[in-house]
Protein backbone atom coordinates (compact mmCIF):
# COMPACT_ATOMS: atom_id res chain seq x y z
CA UNK A 1 0.00 0.00 0.00
CA UNK A 2 0.97 3.38 -0.86
CA UNK A 3 0.08 6.97 0.54
CA UNK A 4 -1.83 7.65 -2.65
CA UNK A 5 -3.92 4.39 -1.62
CA UNK A 6 -4.96 6.59 1.18
CA UNK A 7 -5.91 9.75 -0.72
CA UNK A 8 -9.68 11.18 0.06
CA UNK A 9 -10.38 12.50 -3.38
CA UNK A 10 -10.25 16.27 -1.58
CA UNK A 11 -8.77 19.25 -3.24
CA UNK A 12 -7.52 22.47 -2.79
CA UNK A 13 -11.12 23.42 -3.97
CA UNK A 14 -12.67 21.55 -0.89
CA UNK A 15 -10.43 23.81 1.50
CA UNK A 16 -12.32 26.17 3.75
CA UNK A 17 -9.65 28.77 2.65
CA UNK A 18 -7.95 30.45 -0.03
CA UNK A 19 -5.03 28.19 -1.35
CA UNK A 20 -3.20 29.54 -4.16
CA UNK A 21 -5.63 31.85 -4.98
CA UNK A 22 -5.53 34.51 -8.36
CA UNK A 23 -4.64 37.30 -6.10
CA UNK A 24 -0.94 35.31 -5.29
CA UNK A 25 1.50 36.07 -8.54
CA UNK A 26 1.26 33.19 -11.02
CA UNK A 27 4.95 32.58 -10.49
CA UNK A 28 4.60 31.25 -7.06
CA UNK A 29 1.27 29.25 -7.62
CA UNK A 30 3.07 26.26 -8.75
CA UNK A 31 5.01 26.12 -5.66
CA UNK A 32 2.67 26.62 -3.45
CA UNK A 33 0.65 23.99 -5.06
CA UNK A 34 3.56 21.34 -5.14
CA UNK A 35 3.28 22.40 -1.15
CA UNK A 36 -0.48 21.84 -0.68
CA UNK A 37 0.08 18.21 -2.93
CA UNK A 38 2.19 17.14 -0.69
CA UNK A 39 0.26 18.34 2.45
CA UNK A 40 -2.73 16.91 1.08
CA UNK A 41 -1.53 13.86 0.72
CA UNK A 42 -0.01 12.91 4.13
CA UNK A 43 -3.16 14.97 5.64
CA UNK A 44 -5.39 11.96 3.79
CA UNK A 45 -2.82 9.41 5.31
CA UNK A 46 -3.21 10.62 8.94
CA UNK A 47 -7.10 10.92 8.47
CA UNK A 48 -7.66 7.61 6.69
CA UNK A 49 -10.44 6.10 8.98
CA UNK A 50 -9.68 2.50 8.51
CA UNK A 51 -5.77 2.38 7.83
CA UNK A 52 -3.82 1.10 11.46
CA UNK A 53 -1.82 3.35 13.33
CA UNK A 54 1.82 1.15 12.11
CA UNK A 55 0.57 1.95 8.66
CA UNK A 56 -0.09 5.57 8.55
CA UNK A 57 3.22 6.16 10.38
CA UNK A 58 5.41 4.22 7.52
CA UNK A 59 3.22 6.54 4.94
CA UNK A 60 4.38 9.56 6.65
CA UNK A 61 7.73 8.27 6.77
CA UNK A 62 8.35 7.60 3.08
CA UNK A 63 6.59 11.05 2.16
CA UNK A 64 9.39 12.12 3.92
CA UNK A 65 12.19 9.94 2.56
CA UNK A 66 11.05 11.58 -0.98
CA UNK A 67 10.93 15.11 0.24
CA UNK A 68 14.70 14.90 1.86
CA UNK A 69 16.07 13.16 -1.14
CA UNK A 70 16.75 9.59 0.17
CA UNK A 71 14.91 8.07 -2.66
CA UNK A 72 11.92 8.92 -5.52
CA UNK A 73 9.63 6.93 -3.97
CA UNK A 74 6.45 9.56 -3.55
CA UNK A 75 6.53 11.49 -6.73
CA UNK A 76 4.35 14.44 -5.02
CA UNK A 77 7.65 14.90 -2.55
CA UNK A 78 10.18 14.21 -4.97
CA UNK A 79 8.78 16.96 -7.12
CA UNK A 80 8.64 19.47 -3.97
CA UNK A 81 12.11 18.59 -3.24
CA UNK A 82 13.20 19.62 -6.95
CA UNK A 83 10.99 22.69 -6.78
CA UNK A 84 11.98 23.80 -3.54
CA UNK A 85 15.38 23.59 -4.78
CA UNK A 86 14.89 25.53 -7.84
CA UNK A 87 13.69 28.51 -5.50
CA UNK A 88 16.81 28.12 -2.62
CA UNK A 89 14.49 26.82 -0.53
CA UNK A 90 14.57 23.98 2.28
CA UNK A 91 12.13 21.45 3.27
CA UNK A 92 12.28 22.34 6.84
CA UNK A 93 8.39 24.19 6.76
CA UNK A 94 6.71 20.44 5.36
CA UNK A 95 8.77 18.29 8.09
CA UNK A 96 7.05 20.74 10.79
CA UNK A 97 3.77 19.85 9.08
CA UNK A 98 4.84 16.02 8.86
CA UNK A 99 5.16 16.28 12.82
CA UNK A 100 1.81 16.95 13.17
CA UNK A 101 0.62 14.56 10.75
CA UNK A 102 2.05 11.80 12.73
CA UNK A 103 0.54 13.30 15.89
CA UNK A 104 -2.49 13.32 14.77
CA UNK A 105 -1.50 9.38 14.03
CA UNK A 106 -0.70 8.94 17.70
CA UNK A 107 -2.47 11.76 19.57
CA UNK A 108 -5.98 12.32 20.25
CA UNK A 109 -6.93 14.65 23.12
CA UNK A 110 -5.41 17.87 24.28
CA UNK A 111 -5.23 18.79 27.39
CA UNK A 112 -5.69 22.44 27.41
CA UNK A 113 -4.97 25.59 24.90
CA UNK A 114 -1.20 25.37 25.15
CA UNK A 115 -1.00 21.73 24.04
CA UNK A 116 -3.89 22.73 21.14
CA UNK A 117 -1.69 25.85 20.16
CA UNK A 118 1.67 23.52 20.30
CA UNK A 119 -0.14 21.88 17.97
CA UNK A 120 -0.94 24.23 15.89
CA UNK A 121 2.95 25.42 15.60
CA UNK A 122 3.23 22.18 13.88
CA UNK A 123 -0.05 21.80 11.65
CA UNK A 124 -0.50 25.00 10.89
CA UNK A 125 2.29 27.69 11.31
CA UNK A 126 4.16 25.70 8.64
CA UNK A 127 2.04 26.63 6.03
CA UNK A 128 2.00 30.54 6.51
CA UNK A 129 5.80 30.85 6.99
CA UNK A 130 6.07 28.30 3.45
CA UNK A 131 4.26 31.29 1.57
CA UNK A 132 6.11 34.49 3.44
CA UNK A 133 9.62 32.79 2.13
CA UNK A 134 8.39 31.58 -1.05
CA UNK A 135 7.65 35.37 -1.45
CA UNK A 136 11.00 36.35 0.32
CA UNK A 137 8.85 38.59 3.05
CA UNK A 138 10.78 39.50 6.53
CA UNK A 139 10.41 36.54 8.93
CA UNK A 140 9.36 39.39 11.60
CA UNK A 141 5.97 38.90 9.96
CA UNK A 142 5.83 35.22 11.09
CA UNK A 143 4.50 35.73 14.47
CA UNK A 144 1.48 37.22 12.99
CA UNK A 145 1.43 34.57 10.67
CA UNK A 146 1.38 32.12 13.03
CA UNK A 147 -1.28 33.56 14.88
CA UNK A 148 -3.67 33.96 11.75
CA UNK A 149 -2.70 30.28 10.85
CA UNK A 150 -3.49 28.97 14.27
CA UNK A 151 -6.86 30.88 14.28
CA UNK A 152 -7.58 29.03 10.97
CA UNK A 153 -6.46 25.88 12.18
CA UNK A 154 -8.56 25.71 15.72
CA UNK A 155 -11.73 27.16 13.21
CA UNK A 156 -11.79 23.91 11.17
CA UNK A 157 -11.48 21.82 14.55
CA UNK A 158 -14.40 23.55 15.65
CA UNK A 159 -16.46 23.42 12.69
CA UNK A 160 -15.21 19.70 12.25
CA UNK A 161 -15.55 18.38 16.14
CA UNK A 162 -18.74 15.98 15.37
CA UNK A 163 -17.27 14.40 12.86
CA UNK A 164 -13.72 14.32 13.44
CA UNK A 165 -14.93 12.69 16.99
CA UNK A 166 -17.28 10.07 15.48
CA UNK A 167 -14.87 9.38 12.52
CA UNK A 168 -11.39 9.53 13.89
CA UNK A 169 -11.83 9.22 17.52
CA UNK A 170 -9.96 12.72 17.56
CA UNK A 171 -11.00 15.59 20.10
CA UNK A 172 -9.14 18.72 19.47
CA UNK A 173 -11.74 20.65 22.07
CA UNK A 174 -8.70 20.79 25.22
CA UNK A 175 -10.00 18.97 28.03
CA UNK A 176 -9.85 22.03 30.44
CA UNK A 177 -12.24 23.68 28.28
CA UNK A 178 -14.50 21.12 28.02
CA UNK A 179 -14.70 20.60 32.01
CA UNK A 180 -14.72 23.99 33.04
CA UNK A 181 -18.29 24.16 30.88
CA UNK A 182 -19.46 20.75 32.70
CA UNK A 183 -19.26 19.06 28.97
CA UNK A 184 -17.96 15.49 28.21
CA UNK A 185 -16.22 13.77 25.35
CA UNK A 186 -19.61 11.73 24.49
CA UNK A 187 -21.42 14.84 23.94
CA UNK A 188 -19.93 15.10 20.21
CA UNK A 189 -21.58 12.20 19.50
CA UNK A 190 -24.81 13.87 19.44
CA UNK A 191 -27.14 15.32 16.35
CA UNK A 192 -26.92 18.86 18.69
CA UNK A 193 -24.59 20.43 20.64
CA UNK A 194 -25.64 20.19 24.59
CA UNK A 195 -25.55 23.31 26.28
CA UNK A 196 -22.59 22.73 28.09
CA UNK A 197 -20.97 21.73 24.70
CA UNK A 198 -22.20 24.78 22.91
CA UNK A 199 -20.88 26.88 25.48
CA UNK A 200 -17.24 25.23 25.09
CA UNK A 201 -17.24 25.56 21.53
CA UNK A 202 -18.42 29.12 22.22
CA UNK A 203 -15.47 29.70 24.40
CA UNK A 204 -12.71 28.07 22.36
CA UNK A 205 -14.33 30.70 19.46
CA UNK A 206 -13.61 33.81 21.63
CA UNK A 207 -10.38 33.00 22.21
CA UNK A 208 -10.02 32.42 18.32
CA UNK A 209 -11.08 35.95 18.29
CA UNK A 210 -7.84 36.69 20.29
CA UNK A 211 -5.39 34.96 17.88
CA UNK A 212 -7.39 37.01 15.18
CA UNK A 213 -6.91 40.12 16.82
CA UNK A 214 -3.03 39.60 17.51
CA UNK A 215 -2.61 38.61 13.54
CA UNK A 216 -4.84 41.72 12.46
CA UNK A 217 -1.62 44.15 11.52
CA UNK A 218 -0.33 40.83 8.98
CA UNK A 219 -1.46 42.08 6.12
CA UNK A 220 0.25 45.35 6.34
CA UNK A 221 3.62 44.30 7.28
CA UNK A 222 3.71 42.08 3.86
CA UNK A 223 5.63 43.73 1.05
CA UNK A 224 4.22 42.01 -1.97
CA UNK A 225 0.88 43.73 -2.63
CA UNK A 226 -0.80 40.53 -3.90
CA UNK A 227 -0.12 38.61 -0.82
CA UNK A 228 -0.79 41.18 1.25
CA UNK A 229 -4.45 41.41 -0.88
CA UNK A 230 -4.81 37.41 0.26
CA UNK A 231 -4.21 37.56 3.67
CA UNK A 232 -6.87 40.53 4.41
CA UNK A 233 -8.82 38.19 2.38
CA UNK A 234 -8.13 35.32 4.75
CA UNK A 235 -8.60 37.14 7.70
CA UNK A 236 -11.69 38.93 6.89
CA UNK A 237 -13.05 34.78 6.31
CA UNK A 238 -11.90 33.70 9.08
CA UNK A 239 -13.84 36.94 11.48
CA UNK A 240 -17.04 35.61 9.90
CA UNK A 241 -16.66 31.96 10.78
CA UNK A 242 -15.60 33.14 14.01
CA UNK A 243 -18.95 35.06 14.51
CA UNK A 244 -20.84 31.62 12.97
CA UNK A 245 -19.34 29.72 15.60
CA UNK A 246 -19.96 32.16 18.42
CA UNK A 247 -23.73 32.18 17.40
CA UNK A 248 -24.47 28.58 15.81
CA UNK A 249 -24.43 24.99 16.52
CA UNK A 250 -21.31 22.86 14.51
CA UNK A 251 -23.37 19.68 14.99
CA UNK A 252 -26.84 20.54 14.14
CA UNK A 253 -25.75 23.79 11.34
CA UNK A 254 -23.69 24.90 8.86
CA UNK A 255 -21.14 26.62 9.79
CA UNK A 256 -19.34 27.30 6.54
CA UNK A 257 -19.22 29.44 3.58
CA UNK A 258 -21.17 28.86 0.18
CA UNK A 259 -18.89 29.69 -2.52
CA UNK A 260 -20.76 32.52 -2.81
CA UNK A 261 -20.65 34.16 0.65
CA UNK A 262 -16.91 33.44 0.69
CA UNK A 263 -16.05 35.32 -2.61
CA UNK A 264 -17.91 38.13 -0.80
CA UNK A 265 -16.18 38.24 2.29
CA UNK A 266 -12.64 37.30 0.64
CA UNK A 267 -13.60 40.96 -1.69
CA UNK A 268 -14.32 42.49 1.46
CA UNK A 269 -10.95 41.62 3.52
CA UNK A 270 -8.95 42.06 0.38
CA UNK A 271 -10.53 45.76 -0.02
CA UNK A 272 -9.77 46.40 3.68
CA UNK A 273 -5.95 45.76 3.16
CA UNK A 274 -5.70 47.91 0.01
CA UNK A 275 -7.23 50.54 1.80
CA UNK A 276 -5.55 50.21 4.66
CA UNK A 277 -2.47 50.23 2.47
CA UNK A 278 -3.53 53.13 0.97
CA UNK A 279 -4.53 55.09 3.75
CA UNK A 280 -1.13 54.49 5.26
CA UNK A 281 0.82 55.75 2.01
CA UNK A 282 -1.33 58.71 2.45
CA UNK A 283 -0.26 59.49 5.61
Amino acid sequence: MSAADLASGKGAGDENFPVASHLVAARHRPVIMAFYAVARMADDVADHPTAAPDEKLARLDEIEASLTGDDDAVAQAATLRRVLADRRLGPEHMLDLLTAFRRDVTQTRYADWADLMSYCRYSAAPVGRFVLDVHGEDRATWPASDALCAALQVINHLQDCGKDYLELDRVYLPQDALDAAGAQVEMLAGDEADPALQATIQGLAGRTSGLLETARPFAGQIRDLRLALEVGAIHRLAESLVGRLLRHDPLSEKVHHNRWEALGFAALGAGGALGGRLGGRRR
